[in-house]
């Protein structure tokens, strides 16, 4: 996979979290929570981050966890909307590629961070790492 998020400093240390065996997870993808405690590839718009996998994850090894990475400042790829510095961002996946990433709109929920620079379309930035998903509708 391209466009994988990069950890440039680490402000906490990376957290376990369940996986299925079959999933393959690379290194610095963005990823979304399910329930119970479970962690998937963000494959949509405003997805409801969780964090960035901080290791690979093969599929079919037997391992049935990631080390997950909650907050920590990243470099990762602007999506087609671009972004704005100090802005929140969201997952621009749906419309993108994997792992791009977007301002978010007014009361958007699924926030991943804040955006550190102002870039366009495909150019990389820097992103604090910090998720929320609050239900705003």
């Amino acid at each position: 996979m391209a466009l994988e998020c990069e950890l440039l400093v680490e402000l906490e240390p990376a957290v376990s979290f369940t996986c299925a065996v079959g999933t393959a997870i690379p290194k610095g993808s963005l990823l979304t929570i399910t329930d119970p405690f479970t962690v998937l590839i963000t494959a949509g718009d405003v997805d409801k981050i969780i964090g960035i996998a901080a290791e690979e994850k093969v599929a079919n090894d037997g391992k049935t966890t990631i080390g997950v990475y909650l907050r920590g400042i990243f470099k990762g790829f602007a999506g087609s909307d671009g972004t704005t510095v100090g802005r929140a961002i969201v997952t621009d996946s749906g419309t993108g590629a994997v792992n791009e990433l977007m301002v978010a709109d007014s009361n958007e929920e699924g926030i991943v961070g804040t955006a550190l620079a102002t870039v366009t379309d495909t150019q990389s930035f820097r992103f604090l790492l910090n998720p929320i998903n609050p239900i705003l509708a």
